[in-house]
């Protein structure tokens, strides 16, 4: 008996496409930086969301493409606020000790509610296929995330950083949702500390290699003895500085793409799943490349970096449905219109930069 008619098909994955080109952005970026200068930075939220929206539109998933609603005097609002808060912290204990000690309160109270307030920014002005995302992490979780997690890896002196950055990913991803479903985050902290022990290993094996290095260009073993004694010769210089940067974009390409890769594998949809391939050799090649263009022509291949950066990670990620995605955002989109859609709250703001 034949019972491939009333089994249903398992629906293929779906890969993100980025279309966008570095021409195309390229003169986007150069009137926001031009009109960013001219207004003293107050353009710069304009800025922003001109980036956004690009890079959104051009971000595709199953034939659709993302859209970002953010309004810029919101942006400045946050920003303004940011701002604010960092001369208070800069300034704070130059007035008085008291004063300073009241800036770090006040931080403390303020900052977990902002951070929280940007992600739901974020979130409620994207959309896909005319549906929102949100976020539902509550202020008492904010307060436990941040200001615990960062006083934590204060006091054990950075040991506790991959713990924090596990409650971190947990809140953001954990309490987002797209209409009235949510997603899901199952990495433990464990995983993370993995990831981090490995870099912490990777960065050792660096300084160790640049310790050589430098010991080998100033004249074997009173190599360093030499490099604190005067400083080394133009050439010396400029080679010593290649290492070292080299060095910071191996470490970093290999740190990203294990953690974006476990971040992501970890994160579902509902019943959907995503599937996230960076591969380290690949995301070093675009670092060094970027880094290296963007200084050989003054920072004007900036454009083409960003939109070659973006493609890469696009093409990486894979949405693995569990059923028919069209079924899957038309049900949602029910559900949001019986339910009423939740607004921003008046004070939620983006003070990211």
């Amino acid at each position: 008996m034949d019972f491939s008619a009333t089994q249903p098909l398992q629906p293929p994955p779906q890969p993100v496409r980025f279309h966008g080109t570095g021409g195309d952005y390229f003169r986007i970026w150069i009137v926001n930086l031009a009109l960013t200068i001219v207004t003293l930075g107050i353009y710069g939220a304009w800025a922003k969301v001109r980036r956004l929206q690009y890079m959104y539109r051009n971000t595709e998933l199953d034939g659709s493409s993302f859209e970002y609603w953010g309004q810029p005097l919101t942006i400045l609002k946050g920003r303004i606020v940011a701002l604010v808060l960092l001369l208070l912290y800069k300034f704070g204990f130059r007035v008085s000790t008291l004063f300073g000690v009241a800036v770090l309160v006040l931080l403390a109270a303020v900052l977990p509610v902002l951070l929280r307030n940007s992600m739901r920014f974020r979130l409620h002005n994207s959309s896909y296929r005319g549906l929102r995302f949100s976020f539902h992490g509550s202020v008492g979780q904010a307060y436990v995330t941040f200001l615990f997690g960062y006083l934590l890896t204060i006091v054990t002196l950075g040991l506790a950083a991959p713990y924090f950055h596990w409650k971190l990913k947990r809140y953001q991803h954990g309490e987002a949702r797209f209409g009235q479903a949510a997603f899901s985050f199952a990495p433990r902290a464990g995983a993370f500390y993995a990831i981090y022990v490995q870099a912490w290993l990777l960065l050792i094996a660096a300084i160790a290699g640049i310790a050589i290095f430098i010991s080998v260009t100033l004249g074997g073993s009173g190599g360093l003895k030499a490099l604190a004694k005067a400083p080394p010769p133009a050439l010396a210089t400029a080679a010593f500085m290649f290492v070292v940067i080299t060095l910071f974009l191996l470490y970093s390409a290999f740190f990203n793409a294990r953690l974006q890769n476990l971040i992501w594998n970890g994160t579902r949809l509902g019943e959907h799943r995503f599937e996230y391939r960076l591969s380290v050799w690949p995301l070093f090649v675009i670092y060094f490349g970027n880094w290296l263009f963007t200084l050989l022509t003054l920072g004007f291949y900036y454009p083409w970096a960003m939109v070659r950066l973006m493609r890469y990670k696009a093409e990486c990620m894979t949405l693995v449905p569990a059923g028919s995605l069209d079924d899957f955002v038309a049900s949602q989109e029910q559900e949001v219109g019986a339910a009423g859609e939740e607004t921003a709250d008046l004070f939620d703001i983006d003070i990211s930069f």
